[in-house]
């Protein structure tokens, strides 16, 4: 094959990373190898003919833009091809076009023959030499060049310019019948064991952490600046059963926060649609969930853990006793049945919560404004604002557990 379709051949291919240059011949993987300056049947739009090297490195660097390709060719001393020939070659080279009227083998035959006349020495066709062989290229530098002119003739340069490499570095590298993808799932596997084991060890330890708290105060909860946690409260309002302290939701959709995305909202800080999470969930309906305070501006205070359940007519006397907030929908009939008088006893034991979109109308809070309530407001749409939500619940609650212990 001649260099010209020898080059469109590992264009189409996307070979182009198996040309290499040793010395003063462009090797085509292990079958072809040409010398730099022979020229291609490819006319330039002046008359010429482009010589290899010309197209190899302008196929190779084409993706440059004019004035950084001009210096390349100038750099590595290479012909360059000219502007109105770029995307026709480029075309050609690539397999967008089957041929092309620039490409002239006449032209490229009748200075091949001129050439064999004006040299005293034979030179084979270059377009009918697929590979030049080692003991053709001594003959031919003995008779052309070590004889006649006397020069020294570098016989291993010649060999390494014609060997042909069998294994490239990265086929050294590459192991057959060998697959690593299952060393990568093993270790992925007991990675996320670890996780979930240490999860689990920290969350198991701070509901130990709550429980033990009670048991030492006799089930009374108390809270101190420094630490979170106040060993020895000056006086208790309300005593709080043995425990973990739980936390009531709405069970009605009609409400922002539900069993189903409460735990998102409190320890990731982000709020979740409940349609969303309910199908996240396949519609099932946890009884009670834990949640842990992940997140705080004072780094030293102490994490507690809470229960969050949306059935207060599933409550003991005693389980009663471990209320501490209660989010609210805004509803009376939402409190039947509590084991207290009115509202205010309810929200003077109990810390409530209204969850509302920043953009509903008044109406919404209408009745929530009557009672004892915090009102939080999220964004319908700025997620990344969820967080300070969350944590405004957070320092509420440890506020309203502190007054409780030191009134």
């Amino acid at each position: 094959m001649d260099p010209l379709s020898v080059l469109k051949e590992f264009t189409t291919r996307g070979d182009l990373d198996k040309i290499e240059r040793v010395g003063a011949n462009y090797r085509f993987g292990s079958g072809y190898s040409f010398p730099c300056a022979t020229e291609t049947a490819y006319r330039s739009k002046g008359g010429t003919l482009y010589t290899l090297e010309a197209l190899v490195h302008y196929v190779k660097n084409h993706h440059l833009k004019l004035g950084e390709y001009m210096q390349s060719t100038v750099k590595n001393s290479v012909p360059a091809v000219t502007l109105p020939d770029r995307k026709p070659l480029l075309d050609y080279l690539t397999g967008r076009v089957a041929s092309s009227d620039s490409i002239d083998y006449l032209l490229l035959q009748q200075q091949n023959a001129q050439s064999q006349k004006q040299n005293e020495e034979y030179r084979p066709d270059q377009d009918n030499s697929a590979f030049v062989s080692r003991e053709n290229a001594i003959e031919e530098v003995d008779g052309g060049y070590g004889k006649s002119s006397g020069e020294d003739v570098d016989y291993i340069m010649l060999i390494r310019s014609n060997e042909r490499p069998l294994k490239s570095r990265d086929a050294i590298l590459e192991c057959k019948n060998r697959d690593f993808y299952s060393v990568l799932v093993n270790s992925t596997k007991r990675e996320e064991e670890r996780q979930r084991i240490e999860s689990h060890q920290r969350k198991d330890g701070l509901v130990a952490k709550s429980r033990l708290m009670g048991a030492e105060e006799r089930g009374i909860v108390g809270f101190s600046e420094d630490s979170g946690y106040d060993a020895n409260p000056k006086s208790k309002l309300r005593k709080i059963g043995e425990g973990v302290p739980i936390i009531l939701v709405p069970s009605a959709f009609q409400t922002l926060i539900t069993i189903y995305n409460v735990k998102e909202f409190l320890e990731d800080g982000v709020y979740i649609p409940n349609d969303v999470k309910a199908k996240e969930m396949k519609g099932v309906k946890p009884d009670c969930i834990t949640v842990q305070k992940k997140f705080s501006r004072d780094r030293e205070r102490v994490v507690t853990a809470y229960e969050v359940r949306d059935k207060p007519s599933a409550l003991k006397p005693d389980d009663w006793d471990r209320v501490v907030a209660v989010f609210v929908l805004g509803k009376d009939w939402q409190f039947k049945d509590w084991p207290f008088k009115d509202h205010v006893e309810i929200f003077n034991k109990i810390i409530g919560f209204f969850l509302r979109f920043e953009d509903d109308s008044i109406e919404s809070a209408k009745t929530v404004k009557q009672w004892n309530v915090k009102i939080i407001s999220i964004s319908k749409n700025k997620r990344h604002q969820d967080r300070a939500a969350a944590l405004e619940v957070w320092e509420k609650l440890e506020e309203f557990v502190r007054s409780r212990s030191h009134s």
